[in-house]
């Protein structure tokens, strides 16, 4: 299957230096690319999946109620 779609130049560019960097054509660069992106997505529905919205607010709880840091106010 083909599919065109557009991109950035200097992404382009990038996914260029890679490709002759690993003699690969640029295709193979940004359909590897893709592939462990959606790779990584299927990763975080799955560890969305274990986890729970109770033991998370339970975490939460325990974190102290102090203002923060000078540094990281606003």
């Amino acid at each position: 299957m083909s599919v065109i779609i557009n991109v950035p130049e200097d992404l382009y560019q990038k996914a260029v230096e890679i490709a002759e960097a690993q003699h690969v054509p640029v295709d193979e660069v940004f359909a590897s690319a893709f592939a462990e992106q959606l790779a990584a997505w299927d990763r975080l529905k799955q560890r969305a999946a274990i986890g729970s919205r109770d033991k998370f607010l339970a975490v939460l709880d325990k974190v102290p109620d102090i203002d923060p840091e000078e540094y990281d106010q606003p």
